[in-house]
């Protein structure tokens, strides 16, 4: 069993920044973040494989980062540029599969799911 504990969310104007975090209590062989608007379904925003591969969705290219720390098994979400569009629920979820690339942002490739921070970006 592996828990996570997301850290960071917040509240920021449109154009800012946050910096979320996910400690894992064990290992894990993938990590992800996920987020959930209100009224929308959950969506994959980035995944990191254990050796450092990634995958963002289109959306957020170019304004987010994700970096993970394999010594404090740590996942990091540096989130620049932010938009209104961007609030939401965010989700750390780790597997300790491989699964195929192409699923990586499905939230079923996932066993282990933080309970969520929340961010907002005003307008």
């Amino acid at each position: 069993q592996v828990q996570l504990m997301e850290s960071g969310g917040g509240s920021v104007q449109a154009g800012g920044s946050l910096n979320l975090s996910c400690a894992a209590s064990g290992y894990t062989s993938r990590m992800a973040w996920f987020r959930q608007a209100p009224g929308k379904a959950r969506e994959g925003v980035v995944a990191v494989n254990y050796d450092g591969t990634t995958d963002y969705t289109d959306s957020v290219k170019g304004r987010f980062t994700t970096s993970k720390d394999n010594v404090k098994n740590t996942l990091y979400l540096q989130m620049n540029s932010l938009e209104p569009e961007d609030s939401a629920m965010y989700y750390c979820a780790a597997d300790r599969g491989i699964g195929s690339r192409t699923r990586w942002l499905m939230e079923n490739e996932y066993e282990y799911w933080g309970q969520g921070t929340h961010v907002t970006v005003s307008s």
